[in-house]
């Protein structure tokens, strides 16, 4: 574990030695800080509309924008996770250090998890920039933090599931463009593939579920709304069993 750690922040340091991973950062916290902005101000408009209206109705905060901007997350993810791995493995092999690294006494094993271990926590960084924007709604209003937290941990499960495809395609070549090229197209491939699960029920089809994150959010929202009628239900049934 200890190798596996030396490869880790080795790689992580050249993230950041290289404009690659404040781009990234720069890039993911705009971009979802739009989508954020524009999720808050449909909210507020919706909401005055309907009171304007006369047609007030109780809004969930977590189902009218959390979901939604956890979603476009996943989408985002696709663009990105090509470019954090596609240098993994083809930057080794063109620049020749690769040599080294397989006659170092570490295991081929361990450079992989590494360098895979590195790519998951700068995305993970990523997240945990994107979450300061929610920090505002538990200030000025009240959601639910089970979905989120829930969405998040899908994410980097999903980040982590793409990463490794990425990881093992930026081995196959010395191009970084071919090696991102590649991962986003097999990325994408997977994302369009679940509409067959619309109308297929196999294995196969379920498996292929686990790569979108509409699917995991969906069984999060189902696991906590189970969680609160539990929680409404026990109570009176502990009342009425005295």
């Amino acid at each position: 574990m200890r190798n596996v750690w030396i490869i880790c922040r080795k790689e992580l340091r050249s993230y950041f030695v290289s404009p690659i991973a404040y781009l990234l950062l720069a890039m993911f916290a705009i971009v979802f800080g739009f989508f954020f902005w524009n999720g808050v101000n449909a909210f507020v408009f919706v909401g005055m509309e309907s009171q304007m209206r006369g047609e007030a109705f109780p809004m969930n905060i977590n189902e009218f924008l959390i979901r939604p901007l956890v979603s476009n997350v996943s989408v985002i993810g696709l663009f990105l996770i090509p470019m954090m791995t596609m240098r993994l493995f083809a930057e080794e092999k063109r620049s020749g250090t690769i040599e080294l690294l397989a006659t170092s006494p570490i295991r081929d094993s361990e450079i992989i998890l590494g360098k895979w271990l590195a790519a998951v926590i700068l995305y993970a960084g990523m997240l945990l920039v994107t979450a300061i924007n929610f920090l505002w709604l538990f200030k000025y209003g009240n959601p639910d933090w089970k979905p989120l937290a829930i969405g998040y941990l899908g994410l980097l499960l999903q980040a982590g599931a793409l990463l490794a495809i990425g990881t093992f395609i930026s081995t196959l070549t010395r191009n970084q463009i071919i090696a991102g090229a590649a991962t986003f197209g097999v990325c994408l491939l997977l994302w369009v593939l679940v509409w067959v699960s619309e109308y297929e029920f196999s294995t196969w089809a379920r498996v292929l579920c686990t790569f979108r994150y509409s699917h995991i959010s969906r069984r999060s929202a189902k696991v906590c709304s189970i969680q609160k009628t539990s929680s409404s239900i026990s109570p009176r049934f502990s009342w009425d069993s005295f």
